[in-house]
């Protein structure tokens, strides 16, 4: 669910398949310059080596009825789903999607090549003047992609640069002679409103820098920073799509298999109704079900879900639902891009400070110490709890999206409650949430208790069906009791689980009546 680990894990793999591209294209462009006795060159291999230089192509686009290709209808009859789900056209879309476009059309490509005869499909064309393969100008391309990546490059060398300044100035001003050191202070005395006009300037350059890439989210109207274009972050989305398809290439379910399909079923419902919500059209949704028994799924900004299997053995019908729509919240509320900004930024502030504290500490262990201390503290001061809070805020407008879709959103704090019991059952330790980057269960079942409220009331103005069947919540409540009274009868020692199972905070039946 983290876009930020799954960018560090793609930049391995990612600059070496660009300076690989690079050398190729310049082997290519070389060859047809200097070819000077040779009139006439193959068109076939120009044109595949310059189209070598594109990232990636993703085949089988899913998208919504706002394209404009073919399309077809399937009729989701799934038992045990909600009655809305029925007689609903689901739109697919197969296309192709390339994180650089071409910086020629092909009507140039077609009119470069016209001055031969001869031309058919049967009978492609072999070779034109060297003069024609002079005047494709590749250069836009070569110029359009290495923002992004020189971001995740630069990060070690500025991190490396800002220690070498800060212990160079160590080292200078103790090489100054006493005289010395006293004229300069007495300097510093003296210019001290040139510093400060300086260093005002400085941060009035920042804040003004931090207010012109501030962008309200027209779902939540939350004000956000973005320092991302959604071109380069769009690059980057597709860099991490190739790491994680080759991660679990051989663990992909076929768009055959029975979860799949389940998976598929539930999470366009969710689409389908929510087509209001601002961007969720216009992402092109891909669905990749892993087989693991992993409890997990996250979703990248380009629009790729990965589900694991695991999840759909934890949880039903209803608790799927509300996942899904969790990630589908993820993704329209732009939180990768956001996270991504809110690092970078912070990582230029400690670069600040990582200079000071290797010029003001004496010997270089303490500056160890010192920049050690520096990241943990902005890791789990800022970054931490900033990922927190985004969280919570998918949970929010993922229960949102859930309740549209006439889900039984009372299941999605049950969900929840499961998950901390089986983390108790099986052993884990329970760190506390201030050491993670996601709130504790046991937060996340407090904070759905309050909103399960508004999504009801949501799903009555959506004209849902009115719930059957007992409140989820209580039969988990009584299941729990159940089996610890049956675990006491084998195990007398058990009491402490059941201590720990009664403190669920568990919504009161007086608000929400069974229906």
């Amino acid at each position: 669910m983290n876009f930020v680990h799954g960018l560090q894990y793609a930049t391995r793999n990612c600059v070496f398949f660009r300076l690989n591209l690079l050398t190729n294209w310049r082997k290519c462009h070389a060859l047809a310059e200097t070819s000077l006795d040779c009139h006439q060159a193959r068109i076939n291999h120009m044109v595949n080596k310059y189209q070598g230089l594109r990232v990636d192509q993703c085949d089988g686009l899913t998208s919504l009825p706002g394209n404009l290709n073919f399309y077809r209808t399937s009729n989701n009859k799934r038992t045990g789903y909600p009655s809305r789900i029925k007689s609903k056209d689901i739109w697919l879309i197969t296309g192709k999607c390339t994180a650089w476009r071409d910086s020629f059309s092909r009507q140039k490509l077609i009119e470069e090549v016209a001055v031969v005869p001869a031309l058919s499909v049967l009978h492609p064309v072999n070779c034109f003047p060297t003069r024609d393969i002079r005047s494709f100008h590749t250069s836009p391309c070569l110029q359009a992609a290495p923002i992004p990546l020189l971001l995740i490059i630069l990060k070690p060398v500025q991190k490396l640069l800002a220690i070498i300044v800060g212990r160079g100035i160590r080292k200078w001003w103790r090489a100054l002679p006493p005289n010395k050191k006293e004229l300069f202070k007495e300097s510093v005395r003296k210019n001290k409103w040139k510093l400060f006009l300086g260093l005002s300037s400085f941060g009035l350059l920042f804040v003004v820098f931090y207010f012109t890439h501030l962008e309200v989210s027209p779902i939540t109207g939350r004000t956000k920073l973005l320092l991302l274009g959604k071109e380069h972050f769009s690059l980057l989305s597709e860099l991490e799509c190739q790491a994680w398809m080759e991660e679990y290439k051989n663990d992909m379910l076929t768009e055959n298999d029975a979860q799949y399909l389940t998976i598929k079923e539930v999470f366009y419902h969710l689409i389908e109704c929510n087509k209001d919500i601002p961007g969720i059209s216009e992402v092109n949704w891909i669905i990749h079900v892993v087989d693991s028994p992993d409890v997990n799924a996250f979703v990248l900004p380009n629009g790729h879900v990965f589900v694991f299997t695991g999840l759909i053995s934890m949880s039903d019908i209803h608790q799927l639902s509300f996942i899904l729509g969790h990630e589908i919240a993820h993704a329209v509320l732009e939180h990768a891009a956001e996270k991504a900004s809110v690092v970078h930024l912070l990582d230029f502030l400690g670069l600040i400070f990582l200079t000071m504290i290797w010029a003001v500490c004496p010997r270089d262990s303490l500056a160890i110490l010192g920049q050690w201390l520096q990241s943990k503290l902005q890791e789990y001061l800022f970054s931490r709890p900033y990922s927190r809070t985004l969280e919570a805020e998918a949970d929010k407008i993922g229960l949102q999206i859930a309740a549209k879709a006439c889900v039984d959103v009372r299941a999605s704090m049950v969900f929840w409650q499961q998950m901390e019991l089986a983390d108790s059952l099986s052993g884990h330790p329970k760190l506390p949430e201030w050491l993670s980057t996601h709130p504790s269960h046991g937060n996340r079942v407090e904070n759905l208790d309050r909103l399960i409220p508004e999504a009801l009331r949501i799903r009555e103005i959506c004209n849902c069906p009115p719930l059957s069947g007992p409140d989820p919540r209580l039969l988990f409540k009584l299941t729990m009791k159940h089996f610890l009274e049956e675990s006491e009868k084998e195990d007398p020692n058990s009491t402490v689980k059941k201590q720990e199972v009664d403190t669920l905070p568990v919504q009161k039946q007086k608000q929400i009546p069974l229906t």
